[in-house]
């Protein structure tokens, strides 16, 4: 079995930094569907997380997060409603709630809603780390902060392109 090279976009230094927005954004005004389903998907995800060995917890949620690659893309709306959904309902979770978890929860509920989420993984250098978050129709990161598009993607398992049309997925 090969190994997978993945190509990094060229990155300016930044010492460590990122400058943040001091005003805090506007609250997103999510229906009373998406705010209900989102409490049973988050208890799930979380389920899934802490049930089973440690050294599996990353392909669990990623699993997880895929449960619905075959369904219809999600608008950018529905998008948007299910992460600020999955927040709001995630903030009483007694445990580590970050990014992994967040889109992972947010797939999901958008799979219960019969659409699917375009989920990614991603690196970005200097320094090193890593970022999961749910993309839009174009590709974009839904609700996630502007540096973002520092992040390379580097596991989309559900992602557009040759690796779908293979698998005789309709975009």
């Amino acid at each position: 079995m090969g190994a997978t090279v993945v190509r990094l976009q060229d990155a300016a230094l930044s010492w460590g930094t990122v400058e943040q927005s001091a005003i805090l954004p506007d609250p997103v005004s999510i229906p009373l569907r998406w705010r209900v389903g989102a409490v049973p998907v988050v208890l799930v995800t979380a389920a899934a997380r802490v049930i089973g060995p440690r050294r599996g917890r990353f392909s669990r949620l990623v699993r997880l997060a895929c449960t619905g690659r075959n369904l219809p893309p999600a608008t950018a709306g529905q998008s948007r409603y299910a992460v600020c959904a999955v927040r709001r309902a995630s903030r009483v979770m007694p445990m580590r709630w970050a990014c992994m978890e967040d889109s992972t929860a947010a797939a999901l509920l958008l799979a219960v809603a019969r659409r699917r989420a375009e989920w990614r993984h991603g690196i970005a250098t200097d320094p090193v780390r890593l970022h999961a978050w749910v993309a839009g129709p174009e590709g974009e990161a839904v609700e996630e902060p502007a540096d973002t598009v520092l992040y390379t993607p580097t596991y989309t398992p559900d992602g557009p392109g040759p690796a779908r049309a293979e698998r005789g997925v309709r975009p």
